[in-house]
């Protein structure tokens, strides 16, 4: 197996795709700073991870959404000692025939969307956030490394 390979697995034990995980989510705010350089805007957010993928249940007129809409650059990290960079997408609305199995696996994995996930609401949408590269840190060197630096696109340790 590649360090590759081991840092996924690491990564599916920590964020099985039929649990819930809350993770950070950092989007860059619209309002600058007093010197009119960008800010960053960060919220917790529950999320569910598969294949390098989290996804999230959210208001498309949520600040997070009008931020992703200008730049779906973000950043996410876990208390389970993860941090990466991704690309966010929203999906549209959750009822929408395309998110039908995403809709399923947050009914499963999200104890709380039946009662407030609010899918008759089209602004209810699917956030896709694809990881793209960042450190995994693994304290115990459960596969030999204490950190793996990810590049999720060319699926390499850098």
């Amino acid at each position: 197996m590649s360090k590759y390979d081991d840092a996924i697995k690491l990564m599916e034990e920590r964020c099985p795709d039929d649990k819930e995980v809350v993770i950070s989510l950092a989007t860059i705010s619209l309002t600058p700073n007093a010197t009119g350089n960008p800010c960053p805007a960060t919220r917790m957010v529950c999320a569910y991870y598969e294949d390098g993928v989290f996804y999230v249940s959210t208001d498309a007129r949520k600040n997070k959404m009008l931020q992703i809409e200008k730049n779906n650059e973000v950043a996410v990290a876990g208390l389970d000692w993860f941090a990466f960079h991704g690309i966010a997408e929203n999906l549209g609305w959750v009822m929408d025939e395309k998110n039908a199995k995403i809709r399923d696996k947050f009914k499963k994995v999200f104890d709380w969307f039946e009662e407030v996930g609010d899918e008759e609401n089209p602004n209810s949408i699917v956030l896709r956030i694809t990881l793209t590269e960042g450190t995994i840190i693994d304290n115990e060197e459960k596969y030999g490394e204490h950190q793996y630096d990810i590049d999720f696109i060319n699926k390499v340790i850098k």
